[in-house]
């Protein structure tokens, strides 16, 4: 048998998945008219909050319903033959804005379903380094790191430059943003990569065009790491303590080893006569350590994201393209060109974080 189309696969997943979205929304709707639910407070706020995240979905799911009817009953005028000129003709007319805003709830929805970057909504760190093209690089990364500040404040985002070196001429060697606020990683993170500006640098007598890079890495603030230990992972051996402590000291077993097998953490603790509390402060040790193995794992794993991000800084590896004799903008990951450079540079960057997060969606939706 043939294989449907992606596309096509694509959006009958998605409808299915709609679809269920519906039905929950009215399982919980009856579940909070249920008389043995209402002296539940506890149960009402689950499913309120649950109900609540879906209402958008399934109010959406109704509409596009109302609309196919009404779609099926044009669609029955103009295919019935003894229907006047006059009455198909409106008909056709009815389908074509029945078809234009079932199409815009399919959008929404869709986009409402694709599957969301948990990060998204931390705070940001961008980080802006100047790269090939010596102080021009270094001018047009100021103009860059003004570009984002800006572009924040449209989101009502916080910034705060923490760290920044400048060159003395109005440019930046590197700078790193912090960035605060519901989506600012979201609207931030497609920002990664080699930046690329053509024009006539300020300090070219000849008037010829320069071609110089910035790079920008933006990484999600990391929150602070809670350890869970399962104790089905932890060996636990006793022995007699050693040193001094008193005559039980090497003839009770209140020493505690503890070894989180996963990840290879050993811990030991005599300090107490009592096994309970070696095998307590072992534990809170143990917790200690952990954390901190994974804190650098993180940081790590950031950093090879950051360097993954960047490249090596040259013009070949750009994600984006300034070019300011031809008043042009274009970024090649979309294939998205505007003729409005001074506007983007002032911070008008939401056709291009419009298209790059729709792309990132649709990538996403093909993978659901």
């Amino acid at each position: 048998m043939a294989q449907m189309p992606a596309a096509e696969t694509k959006e009958t997943r998605l409808l299915s998945k709609w679809e269920a979205v519906a039905v929950r929304y009215e399982e919980l709707t009856h579940q909070l008219q249920d008389p043995s639910v209402l002296n539940q407070p506890a149960l009402i706020r689950k499913l309120n909050k649950e109900r609540a995240a879906i209402e958008e979905l399934a109010q959406l799911f109704n509409v596009r319903c109302d609309l196919v009817r009404q779609l099926e009953e044009a669609d029955q005028i103009l295919n019935d033959p003894h229907a006047g000129t006059d009455l198909q003709q409106l008909a056709a007319e009815e389908a074509r804005v029945l078809r234009e805003r079932r199409k815009a709830i399919e959008e929404r929805a869709f986009g409402l379903l694709v599957p969301k970057d948990p990060r998204n909504d931390r705070n940001t760190f961008v980080e802006i380094r100047a790269g090939t093209g010596g102080d021009e690089a270094a001018l047009f990364a100021g103009d860059l790191l003004r570009m984002y500040v800006k572009y924040a404040e449209r989101k009502g985002l916080r910034v705060e430059v923490v760290e920044a070196s400048e060159t003395g001429i109005g440019g930046y060697k590197e700078a790193v943003l912090l960035v605060e606020g519901k989506g600012a990683y979201g609207y931030f993170k497609h920002e990664a990569g080699v930046h690329r500006v053509q024009r006539v640098p300020v300090t070219e007598a000849s008037g010829r065009i320069h071609t110089s890079t910035v790079t920008v890495a933006v990484m999600p603030e990391v929150d602070e790491v809670e350890v869970h230990i399962d104790p089905k992972d932890l060996r636990i051996d006793t022995f007699c303590s050693s040193g001094a402590g008193g005559q039980s000291v090497n003839t009770t077993y209140s020493a505690v080893r503890i070894t989180h097998i996963p990840t290879g953490v050993v811990v030991t603790c005599q300090d107490e006569r009592s096994q309970l509390k070696n095998r307590a402060k072992a534990m809170r040790t143990l917790r200690a350590r952990i954390m901190e193995a994974e804190r650098a794992k993180q940081e790590a794993e950031i950093a090879q994201d950051r360097k993954a991000q960047v490249g090596s800084g040259e013009r070949s590896e750009k994600i984006r393209t300034y070019n300011f004799p031809q008043n042009r903008v274009t970024d090649h990951r979309i294939g998205l060109t505007l003729h409005r450079l001074e506007q983007v540079l002032d911070g008008d960057l939401d056709e291009i974080v419009d298209g790059l997060r729709a792309a990132e969606a649709n990538a996403l939706a093909a993978e659901t």
